[in-house]
This record gives structure tokens, sequence and C-alpha cells, in this order.
């Protein structure tokens, strides 16, 4: 293994440390984070899509916590909860059941079905080539953005900030949609490799359902419910061992990395003149 890379890997994602991580300390910086940036801001709240996977349930429970937080030191802080399914989700009973875990003080739902149709259209009447193999990916990624569009726009209305869930292991392979979800003012859950999510959502009483849960983006719709790990070619278990610094398969090792080279756009600014040509 290229451990020297490992490393670099771990310290650009910051990583938390695997031998002192304690999950209560882990929630409670989390919460206190979120608290002490809506005090210091002034902005009225945070803004979150519930998906009902555990990264967006996790996240969502330290949103309405640090709000509360807010508010008892008296200040003024809500937590906004938005379901934004593409027409029906076929797994909206664990949405429900995440909804009613967080607890928001406020749950929107927007429906982005009918906006990311009519943009789809416009797209493929305008011209542009669309392989029918690679029509469900690229719109799946205008819903991705269609979600990000409609969770900025509450969080304007309301002078609010917009929350991501972007996570460690999804960090290093890039597993996420450009300007969709990972596209954010906060990202509490930063760091934390896929299973101390999960273990800092059973330190906060998170249903073992959805804690559990098979992660899946759900943005194909020829491909409904397709698991993360299958779309990935690795699983989320030997992510965690690599950013944990341990030792992986050289198979896995070599898909990681790949992902991570591949995928190093989403995680930069935008390219500038001076950033890739040098200063003249």
């Amino acid at each position: 293994m290229d451990t020297q890379l490992q490393s670099e890997i771990i310290a650009a994602l910051e990583v938390v440390d695997p031998e002192t991580f304690d999950a209560a300390a882990e929630a409670e910086r989390r919460i206190e984070f979120l608290a002490r940036y809506l005090q210091d801001t002034g902005a009225k709240g945070l803004v979150l899509g519930i998906s009902g996977g555990v990264d967006s349930t996790v996240a969502g429970r330290l949103c309405q916590l640090a709000c509360e937080r807010v508010r008892e030191a008296g200040g003024e802080a809500q937590f906004v909860a938005v379901r934004l399914p593409y027409r029906v989700q076929k797994d909206e009973h664990d949405a429900v059941a995440a909804l009613e875990f967080i607890d928001a003080d406020i749950v929107e739902s927007i429906d982005i079905g009918p906006a990311t149709d009519a943009l789809w259209d416009q797209v493929l009447a305008s011209g542009t080539p669309v392989t029918d193999a690679k029509d469900d990916y690229h719109k799946g990624n205008v819903k991705a953005r269609m979600r990000m569009v409609s969770q900025y726009a509450i969080a304007g209305a309301r002078g609010m900030l917009v929350v991501g869930t972007d996570q460690a292991a999804e960090a290093c392979v890039g597993f996420y949609t450009k300007h969709g979800d990972g596209a954010a003012d906060l990202t509490p859950l930063s760091g934390l490799p896929k299973r101390r999510v999960r273990d800092v959502g059973r330190h906060l009483g998170t249903p073992d359902d959805l804690v559990d849960k098979v992660p899946t983006a759900d943005l194909e719709s020829d491909k409904p419910m397709l698991a993360d790990e299958e779309a990935l070619g690795v699983r989320y278990d030997a992510v965690d061992d690599y950013l944990e610094g341990r030792e992986v398969s050289a198979e896995d090792e070599a898909t990681i990395v790949g992902w991570y080279r591949r995928t190093g756009h989403k995680r930069a600014l935008p390219v500038t003149p001076d950033g890739y040509l040098g200063r003249p």
C-alpha cells in the first residue's frame, strides 16, 4: 500500500482519529459547531433535505439540537427539514421515520418532479446530445441540483443557512453531485467515516433500521434504489478502513484512490488561470 498517499488523503479530509473517537464527544462538538456558527453569523436557522438515509437523519438531528441550544441561550433559530421527493419516493416510509426521530421545528415538502422534468425536457429539446444509456444518469444529477436549488430558495427566503451531509467516505470517493448535494454552507458530518456517522447516530438514539439502512442515492429512474456500494465498486467498510489508516486489499486501494483522483474537481474551488498556468 501507498501509506504516504493514504496519510495525505486522511489529512486532507480531516478524518477523525479512530483511536480517540468518542461518539458522544463528536456529537457534542458538532452541535456546538452549528450553534456557535448560527450565533456568530446571526443567521435565523438551518435548512436540510431529509431523504431517510443515515447521513441526513443524523445531520438533521444535530441541526435540531443546535437550534434548540441557540434558543436556550436567548437567541432565535429554527431548523427546517425539507422533504424533496422526485414524484413518489420508493422508501418514503424511511423518510417519514427520519422526520419523526428528528422532530424538526418546521417540516416542508417540495416535489422536485415537475421542475426537473420541465428543465430536462428543455435540455433535450435544445439539441444537446444525450445518449439513451446516459439519459437517466445526467437527469439524476439534475434531480440532485434541483434539490439544492430548493433548499437555497427556502434558506434565502428565511434568512437561514443550508446544511450538507458530506462525510469523509463520500468525500473520499466523490460520491455526490457537484453543485447538488455537494453544495452547502455547513457540513457537520465532515471528517466522519461512514461507520462513525452511524456511531454518532446510535448515540443520538437514531432508530436501528435507519442507522443500518443500505445507502443509496436513488437518482437514476432506470436503476431505482441502486446501492452506493454497487455503483462505486467498493464497500464503505473498505473506504472507512482506508480512511482510518488500516490496510485494505490492493483492489480496494486502487478503486478508492482512483475515485479520489478522478473526483478531485468536486473538492476544489473553480479553476483559475493563475492556479492552473501559474502567475505570469
